[in-house]
């Protein structure tokens, strides 16, 4: 499913920035991601990492959500956990699954994260991400959490509401895997 989804992201990626009619030069140069890099992936040779990806999304107009939202699953209301799009990060290793059924007209996605121990990831604030907003339910492990200049640290049960315009680091500093959903909504039009 995970070398599937690689697939997929590439041939995203691809049809993205040609429906945008960007040469792969232009979103190099958008997105500080090289022109070989983006080839790479676009081919399928590559995962990209999901800071990397986040860097793509911005120079789209994007958000990493809607990007994964894109991926080449028929419409229905009904989504099976077998059938649902899963992808690793190859720099931390953390596993994201695409709960939402796709294609409902639904302003909210339902992802489920499996964030290893000791990993970390920040993403830059990007305007892409202007009017979607995201709640992280942690169910088991520990993570420290930066929102803009705001910290936390969740515990089993904890939730936190964030804007993901801001900048936002994801860290896992306990020694178990930690394992939370995210809740994410677009407003309208976003």
């Amino acid at each position: 499913m995970i070398e599937h989804l690689d697939n997929a992201i590439g041939e995203s990626l691809r049809r993205q920035r040609l429906a945008q009619g960007l040469t792969l030069d232009a979103l190099a140069e958008a997105s500080g991601v090289s022109r070989a890099m983006i080839s790479r992936i676009e081919r399928g040779e590559t995962s990209p990492t999901a800071q990397l990806l986040a860097r793509l999304c911005a120079a789209l107009g994007t958000s990493l959500s809607v990007f994964f939202a894109h991926t080449e699953t028929p419409a229905s209301p009904f989504l099976a956990r077998d059938d649902q799009p899963v992808w690793r990060d190859p720099d931390t290793g953390y596993i994201r699954r695409s709960v939402s059924p796709p294609g409902t007209g639904s302003n909210v996605d339902l992802i489920e994260v499996e964030f290893p121990p000791g990993a970390r990831v920040a993403f830059a604030p990007q305007t892409a991400n202007a009017g979607i907003t995201q709640h992280m339910w942690l169910f088991e492990g520990e993570m420290e959490m930066r929102v803009g200049d705001a910290e936390y640290r969740l515990f089993p049960g904890d939730c936190l509401f964030m804007p993901l315009m801001t900048g936002i680091t994801f860290q896992n500093p306990g020694r178990t895997p930690a394992r939370y959903a995210i809740v994410l909504e677009r407003r309208a039009g976003s």
